[in-house]
């Protein structure tokens, strides 16, 4: 196909459109069947490892950089170091990810004197140089495949990475000069987006024998011509040389704060044409991938059609950090939806199969027993035993591999000491730093050259490798760690947030409404009956909310019936909004006085519409607690029983700790204990929030400030929960903006409901007169330079029931 079919094709409307897709499926299913795979789309499950932010290049629409003076009012590190690539790496493993990603700005020493001395300082001579060091160092510790995506690499740069990857990637986006030599032009002043210097750089990448990633990023102002450009070059280097195993066909969106924040995302019509034209340009054996995140779940069945078969790197730990505004689809959507699409969703490794099976053409000789490790030795896929989970592998082994690659080569690819010993090449390639000329450190020697560390840092750093690994006794220190300890612990648990869920804060624009005021003949407010519920509801979807929750026991006088009725109405006349509704008290109150049980009661209210649940109605999971602060809570045992009764049926919830009266340290780590191990079980709740108690303020610690009680019990819980309840949510109703925004800084991530009062009854809300509306919010954020997401209840993207009023 040439330049100009292409381009006609990217046009195509109406009929032409949909023949388009037919034709771009067919080719697909054809590659399929070819692969022997037929009716299966694949995925990775990957762990996501911002190495570092900083960046030489000014792209127009990215929010992954960050300059030196942003890190440090973040209070981020330049790179990250061995032990946070090693934390969040293994947190992945637990999991199941096989593939670690690593992702970073474009050599940002040549722009920045602060990463400069950092690499100087380390003993690296370039970030390049770092990069192979952290991929062999995740291989070696934790069997985790490394899929490199480190920029611009000259050839013998991409030569020198080889050794420590399977696989590696780096966007075309599009080959349009205009884009980057126009002043004002989304690539002007960005050194590495030049299109010829990236189309040398897939080219040296075919020279070296490296499986590769590239594609396409539609909607930053290139010309149709521009996309099949783009798309034939990338088919003229896959057919000379063959090791173009993915193309990415990724729809632009635009993102706060970047010089492109009022640009359109891109045109649904156009992107999907450019996926299917992708297909048929680059042919029914090229793998073509679309990233699920950026699409809505029910455009997710037209990539289908256009001939997408992958949906490229998912993970189940790491937000998206280059597009933190926009989740993950969790992997039961995403393979819901596939095969909702008529497909199996099956895991594959970051090489894809055709490359594994041709291993000794493809992959380093001394990463052949970490991939054959992970991988089905039929399919190539991943392999789905439990002998395939990522274990470390033999430093020695795994270094001295490269060695044997001579003989296979003729040299010409690698030599022997290459592996240990990339950075004295890359020394003598860049022939900057302060480390040039001296002869390299060794895996091991690297990875044992650490500071010295506090007792308490130490122990934080034990808390956020393995929350398992810490007893009662060492948790309780690091709950009433106070002064510099506290701080360490605060960093600590804060870092353990910025690389597993990232940078952006969430939220759920919502209404609240306690149910202990629905009456069948309401007498005036605060009462209600069921038609002022649907007002409400009415009310709330024209406000922009996407959520109404409803709680509260109803009074004894009232049928128990109606907490079924109450959902019933609001469900009806707002079918988008989601329902959150009811604690477990109030579960209990329907399965008792209504004679109909636990599992009825729990089905009749799925049935009705509720979607989630909220996890409070106790304050610390002791009776000795229960007995003096809050007799008439629900038994513990009888609110395990219920809340671990909703998640088997589907319902997830929240849970919540209310600090700060007559609870001792230990019962605190118990009760976080407890929850952990629920989680364990079920998988069902969706966030932790710890709440002080109102009308206490008891502090653990005399001696401690009020804030920093609050920054003590908020990190442990990060670090406690971490790998296990991913999201720690700051009761903004009960800090006061100003503290709740210190909290995000403690291992937050997320401020709740903005709690609007609505038009409609705001006095029937509990907390009414509370209102924190969204665009304030995202101010009081952007004073922490974190971003804020709009959520859905269960932290997907957010849809509202209608546009705003």
């Amino acid at each position: 196909m040439t330049v100009d079919e292409a381009e006609r094709m990217l046009s195509a409307t109406g009929d032409d459109f949909e023949e388009l897709l037919a034709r771009a499926s067919a080719l697909r299913d054809e590659g399929l069947a070819a692969a022997r795979r037929p009716d299966v789309i694949t995925y990775s499950r990957k762990v996501f490892v911002p190495l570092t932010t900083l960046c030489r290049d000014r792209c127009h629409y990215c929010i992954f950089v960050d300059t030196p003076g942003q890190l440090r009012l973040t209070h981020a590190p330049l790179y990250m170091s061995d032990e946070q690539i090693l934390r969040v790496v293994r947190a992945g493993a637990d999991l199941g990810c096989k593939e670690a990603l690593l992702t970073l700005g474009d050599r940002p020493e040549e722009r920045w004197p602060e990463a400069r001395a950092w690499l100087d300082e380390h003993g690296y001579a370039s970030t390049l140089d770092y990069v192979a060091h952290a991929a062999r160092l995740i291989t070696a510790e934790t069997g985790l495949l490394a899929h490199l995506n480190p920029g611009v690499m000259t050839a013998e740069e991409l030569r020198t990475l080889r050794p420590t990857a399977p696989s590696m990637g780096m966007m075309l986006e599009t080959t349009s000069r205009a884009l980057f030599e126009t002043p004002g032009a989304v690539h002007y002043g960005s050194p590495d987006k030049d299109p010829d210097v990236r189309l040398r750089v897939i080219a040296d990448a075919g020279e070296a024998r490296i499986p590769f990633t590239t594609g396409l990023l539609v909607g930053i102002g290139e010309t149709l011509r521009d996309r099949a450009e783009s798309l034939v070059a990338l088919r003229d280097l896959h057919d000379r040389y063959g090791h173009v195993q993915e193309v990415i066909v990724q729809n632009f969106r635009a993102k706060p704060g970047t010089a492109m924040r009022s640009a359109p995302d891109a045109a649904t019509r156009e992107y999907i044409a450019t996926v299917a034209v992708a297909r048929i340009v680059l042919g029914a054996h090229m793998r073509i991938q679309a990233p699920p995140n950026l699409s809505a779940r029910d455009e997710l069945g037209l990539l289908v059609r256009a001939g997408v078969d992958d949906w490229g790197g998912v993970s189940p730990l790491t937000a998206d950090h280059v597009n933190p505004e926009r989740p993950w689809p969790h992997l039961d959507d995403l393979a819901a939806a596939t095969a909702e699409a008529g497909f199996t969703l099956r895991e594959r490794l970051t090489a894809h199969p055709e490359y594994v099976h041709d291993s000794e053409r493809w992959i380093d000789p001394g990463l052949h027993a970490a991939v054959e490790r992970l991988a089905d030795p039929v399919t190539g896929l991943a392999a789905t035993d439990a002998s395939s989970r990522a274990d470390p592998v033999d430093p020695e082994r795994f270094v001295s591999g490269a060695a044997r690659l001579r003989s296979t080569t003729g040299g010409g690819a690698a030599d022997s000491g290459r592996f240990v010993s990339g950075a004295a090449r890359l020394r003598s390639t860049t022939g900057t730093g302060a480390g040039a000329g001296v002869p390299p450190r060794s895996l091991s020697e690297r990875s044992e050259t650490k500071r010295t560390e506090p007792p308490m840092e130490r122990l934080a750093e034990q808390a956020a490798r393995d929350p398992r690994s810490l007893d009662d006794t060492e948790w309780e220190a690091l709950l009433t760690a106070t002064r510099d300890d506290l701080e360490a612990v605060v960093r600590t648990a804060d870092d353990v947030r910025r690389y597993t869920v990232g940078d952006a804060v969430s939220m759920v624009v919502n209404r609240n409404l306690t149910s202990t005021h629905l009456r069948a003949v309401p007498a005036g407010p605060p009462t209600f009956g069921l038609a002022d519920a649907a007002a409400v509801a009415h009310d709330a979807a024209d406000l922009g909310a996407t959520e109404v929750c409803v709680q509260g026991a109803l009074p004894p006088t009232e049928d128990p019936g109606l907490y079924v009725e109450l959902v019933r109405a609001i469900s009806s006349a707002e079918p988008s909004l989601h329902l959150h509704a009811y604690r477990p008290q109030d579960v209990a109150d329907l399965s008792d006085r209504g004679g109909i049980g636990l599992q009825a009661a729990l089905d009749s209210l799925k049935a009705a519409g509720v979607r989630t649940m909220p996890g409070t109605g106790v304050k610390i999971l002791s009776e000795r607690v229960r007995t003096l602060v809050a007799p008439g809570d629900l038994e513990i045992d009888r609110w395990i029983e219920i809340i671990t009764a909703e998640h088997r049926a589907g319902l997830r919830t929240s849970s919540v700790l209310f600090y700060g009266h007559v609870e001792t340290a230990g019962e605190r780590i118990a009760h976080l204990r407890r929850l952990r191990s629920i989680q364990d079980e079920t998988g069902g709740f969706t966030e932790f929030v710890p709440i002080p108690l109102p009308g206490h303020g008891v502090p653990l610690v005399n001696d401690r400030a009020d804030a920093d009680e609050h920054r003590a019990m908020v990190a442990v819980a990060r670090l406690m929960l971490a790998g296990s309840i991913p999201h720690i949510q700051i009761p903004w109703t009960r800090h006061g903006r100003d503290l709740a925004i210190t909290l995000l800084q403690a291992g937050g991530d997320d401020l709740g409901g903005t709690l609007l009062d609505g038009r409609v009854l705001p006095e029937s809300g509990v907390e009414h007169g509370l209102e924190y509306p969204y665009a304030e919010a995202a101010a009081s954020v952007r004073r922490i330079f974190r971003p804020l997401r709009q959520r859905s209840t269960d932290y997907r993207e957010a849809v509202p029931a209608r546009t705003s009023a």
